[in-house]
């Protein structure tokens, strides 16, 4: 197993359940896909550094995890698809 961590964004209208059901939703994926998370951190709505499609801020979560090669491939698709989803990226770790 490898080590990864993703950095995601959520659209700032999202009120608190639906932010914490789309965190719940990701871990979910790694959860079911055979991934160990490690370490969640919930950053909380922050000023994005640049404008994306006319969206100033976002709610920031950063997730470290193990899993196989094949999940963060999966984890993207699902990024990829939701649309609460305004930014992500994942990054395996060299450790």
């Amino acid at each position: 197993m490898r080590k990864y961590e993703t950095i995601f964004i959520l659209h700032p209208s999202l009120d608190e359940e639906a932010f914490k059901a789309n965190v719940e939703k990701f871990k979910g994926v790694i959860e079911n896909g055979g991934g160990v998370i490690e370490n969640v951190d919930v950053w909380g709505k922050r000023k994005l550094a640049y404008e994306i499609n006319k969206i100033n801020e976002g709610y920031y979560t950063l997730v470290n995890f193990s899993a196989n090669p094949e999940l963060p491939k999966e984890l993207d698709r699902v990024f990829r698809i939701s649309d609460a989803v305004v930014r992500h990226i994942i990054v395996k770790n060299e450790q």
